[in-house]
């Protein structure tokens, strides 16, 4: 990964970093941006490397892209909105266990 496309990632980690979850932004949307807010976090602490940042913001770019297939199907149906919860479930154990890794920049 070049510099250029690496600052453009972390670009993106810090644009993301000004949506903060509140209790208003509940399901599927709310979660993501908390999980967001929590990466960029993570980056801003130097509790995660550049390279574990990345990583998380593809895993969370894979669950966003589900999700709009899975909406642009006539909406999600039940199985559906569990397998996208167990998707964001292992996302935020991945950002846990990340953050508290050791490995710091």
């Amino acid at each position: 990964m070049n510099a250029k496309s690496f600052a453009a990632r972390i670009g993106a980690v810090l644009l993301t970093a000004s949506v903060i979850a509140t209790p208003a932004l509940a399901g599927v949307n709310g979660r993501q941006a908390n999980q967001q807010h929590r990466i960029a976090q993570g980056w801003h602490s130097g509790q995660l490397t550049g390279r574990e940042a990345v990583r998380l913001e593809r895993q969370q770019h894979r669950i966003a892209r589900t999700e709009h297939r899975m909406r642009a199907t006539n909406g999600m149906n039940p199985h559906e909105r569990a397998r996208l919860h167990y998707r964001q479930d292992r996302a935020s154990a991945n950002i846990y266990r990340q953050k508290h890794d050791g490995w710091h920049r």
